[in-house]
C-alpha cells in the first residue's frame, strides 16, 4: 500500500485531539473553538478521494488545525507562550496571532484548486483570489466570534475572544490571516511557477 501523508496527519491529529480534549480550560469554550476545526478536518477527510491537494498543502493546512486545538484546550490567551512574549518584549500573548497567520496557509490549497480545475487564465486572479478568499473567511469568523461572545456568559465570551483588552483585536486577527495568505501565495508562486508561466 502506497504511503499517504494525509492519513498519517489525520491519525496523529485524532490522538492529539483526544489528549487535548481531556480537561480543557472551559468545556463550553473548547466546544466553540473546536467546532470549526472539526468541520475543516471532516471536509478534508471526506473530499480526499475526489480531490487531493499536494502533500505540502496538507502540511500547511495542518498548522492551523494543531495550533487551534492547543488554543482550544488552554484558551488562547492562556497558552504557555511566555518564552516568546518575554523574548520579544510583548505585552500580550501572541499565540492567537500566530494561529491566525496560519489561516492564510489555506490560500495555497485554494490556489491549487484554481490551477487544477483551470478556473482562470489570469495570473492576477490566481494570486489575488485566494488572498481575498482568506480575508473574507477571516471577516466572517470574526463576526461569528462576536455573536458567540455577545450571547455567552461574560467569562466564556472573553475567553473565546481572547482579545486580552485589545480593542483592535478583530482587525489585527484579520490582518494576520491576510498576511499569512500573502506570504503563502509568495511560496505558491515560487513552487508552481512552471504551471503559472502557461497562463496569460
Amino acid at each position: 500500500m502506497k504511503f499517504k501523508l494525509p492519513y498519517l496527519l489525520l491519525g496523529i491529529y485524532i490522538v492529539f485531539f483526544i489528549l487535548l480534549g481531556i480537561h480543557p480550560y472551559d468545556r463550553s469554550v473548547w466546544i466553540a473553538e473546536m467546532a470549526p476545526i472539526v468541520l475543516i478536518v471532516l471536509v478534508l477527510t471526506f473530499t480526499y478521494r475526489s480531490f487531493q491537494f499536494s502533500n505540502f498543502a496538507y502540511i500547511l493546512m495542518s498548522f492551523l488545525i494543531f495550533l487551534h486545538t492547543i488554543g482550544g484546550h488552554y484558551s488562547f490567551e492562556r497558552v504557555p507562550f511566555g518564552f516568546v512574549t518575554n523574548l520579544f518584549g510583548f505585552t500580550r500573548n501572541h499565540f492567537d496571532r500566530m494561529s491566525h497567520f496560519t489561516v492564510g496557509f489555506y490560500a495555497y490549497g485554494i490556489g491549487e484548486l484554481l490551477l487544477r480545475n483551470k478556473r482562470t487564465n489570469s495570473k492576477w486572479v490566481l494570486f489575488l483570489f485566494p488572498v481575498f478568499a482568506i480575508f473574507t473567511v477571516a471577516a466572517v469568523y470574526e463576526i461569528m466570534e462576536w455573536i458567540y461572545a455577545a450571547n455567552a456568559a461574560a467569562e466564556q465570551g472573553t475567553a473565546f475572544l481572547g482579545s486580552q483588552g485589545d480593542i483592535w483585536d478583530a482587525q489585527e486577527d484579520m490582518l494576520s490571516d491576510g498576511l499569512g495568505a500573502l506570504f503563502i501565495m509568495g511560496l505558491f508562486w515560487i513552487f508552481k511557477r512552471k504551471y503559472i508561466r502557461s497562463l496569460n
